[in-house]
């Protein structure tokens, strides 16, 4: 990300709050509501080049209604440029401006997966399971996405168990690895693998329900 962006948007960067080990609900049995309107990126305009973040900024500060999506878009862009202080304050700033409910949920997806390609998989822990929590849907995300954050903060039990939600949930999509880069498309090689991981330790020793 060019410079101009971190000048421009004049803000101070606020690191996140100290996250600390998240307690996790134990799965239900099944997770067949589908999430589109949570599982999406953040755009408030197409693209990333430097017109464009001029733009995005623009919006940010002055264009109420769209403020919050230019922001979170500008977050996401700064993260994914190893910016990540300048991506915590942006997504605060999204996440001060967003009182529907639909548009924190998709923050906190979003802001999930970024926390995670920057290795932060306990703050993506605790953003996932927001974008899940009190609502009247079981999504279909959720176990799958659990289950990589559990494993790579080594709590494998849970990360067994959620597991296992999505296989009894959908058995013939969960049984093999093989079948992940069509079941997942937007995740990136390493987190497949990870998942895969997971996958051989659920064959291995698949845990009990309830």
């Amino acid at each position: 990300m060019k410079a101009s962006l971190v000048r421009c948007l004049g803000l101070t960067l606020l690191l996140p709050l100290a996250v600390h080990a998240q307690t996790v609900p134990k799965p239900k049995e099944f997770y067949f509501d589908e999430d589109t309107a949570t599982t999406r990126p953040i755009v408030a305009i197409e693209g990333s080049d430097e017109p464009t973040l001029a733009r995005l900024m623009q919006l940010m500060e002055r264009d109420r209604r769209d403020a919050d999506r230019a922001a979170a878009q500008l977050a996401h862009i700064a993260m994914s440029t190893d910016r990540v202080d300048t991506g915590h304050a942006l997504y605060r700033r999204a996440f001060d401006g967003a009182s529907r409910g639909m548009m924190r949920h998709a923050l906190h997806w979003n802001y999930g997966w970024d926390l995670s390609r920057s290795g932060d998989a306990e703050g993506a822990l605790q953003q996932w399971l927001a974008a899940a929590s009190d609502r009247l849907i079981n999504p279909e995300w959720l176990p799958p996405t659990l289950a990589l954050a559990l494993w790579r903060l080594e709590r494998r039990d849970e990360a067994l168990a959620w597991y296992a939600a999505a296989v009894r949930t959908y058995p013939g999509r969960w049984r093999s690895p093989g079948d992940f880069s069509a079941l997942l498309p937007d995740w990136r090689d390493d987190e497949r693998k990870t998942l895969g991981e997971v996958h051989a330790a659920w064959l291995e020793n698949p845990p009990a329900w309830p």
